[in-house]
């Protein structure tokens, strides 16, 4: 039996938590009407590295032969120089920061996904350069399994401990050079970009 006169329990004081300072994407968002929609079969950002991911307990599966395209056929694989002053994570992030923008241009990833890797107060100037950058592609073409913007060379460099500066050349459709210049800066998450250019 409970004894009345006792007084109950104090309950635990609420805490209010600051509003997080990236709020997701609106719908009235003036870069929207740039960009294709989301599709349902949209694949997943995976951001971490395989010597990040976790590794199952159990073996993985034989891989499956695919028919393997004729040497010739196949673009050139990228290079990377990294200067001495640059470290392994700092060419990892440019590479994976520059790839984004590419899946991004060829249609793969929809811009939205680029937001968290950008600083918020430049992520409209980011997403600016990338839609003039896809306006010059033209129609996607979707059934096309080739992508339209490809990478030819990636040069990284590190001028401080937390700055990473990155210069691509990336072939277009039409035969044309692009470039890109990329400035990341390491911060709380990981590298976040402040500066992106595509000529």
């Amino acid at each position: 039996m409970r004894d009345s006169r006792r007084p109950p329990p104090p309950r635990p004081p609420v805490r209010v938590r600051p509003a997080p300072q990236v709020d997701p994407p609106v719908a009235d968002d003036p870069l929207t009407g740039l960009w294709p929609r989301v599709s349902a079969v949209q694949l997943a950002l995976d951001l971490t590295t395989a010597a990040d991911r976790p590794r199952p307990g159990r073996p993985s599966p034989a891989p499956t032969r695919r028919a393997v395209a004729p040497r010739s056929a196949r673009p050139p694989a990228p290079t990377v120089d990294v200067p001495v002053t640059a470290t392994s994570e700092a060419a990892r992030a440019a590479h994976r920061f520059v790839a984004t923008c590419l899946e991004i241009l060829n249609g793969h990833r929809p811009p939205a996904q680029l937001r968290p890797l950008t600083d918020p107060t430049r992520t409209t100037a980011v997403l600016e350069q990338l839609a003039a950058a896809t306006s010059r592609l033209g129609p996607l073409r979707r059934r096309s399994t080739r992508p339209v913007v490809r990478l030819l060379r990636l040069r990284v460099c590190q001028p401080q401990p937390a700055v990473v500066e990155a210069a691509a050349v990336l072939a277009a459709p039409n035969g044309r050079s692009w470039a890109m210049a990329v400035r990341l800066e390491r911060r709380a998450p990981g590298w976040i970009c402040l500066v992106l250019q595509i000529l």
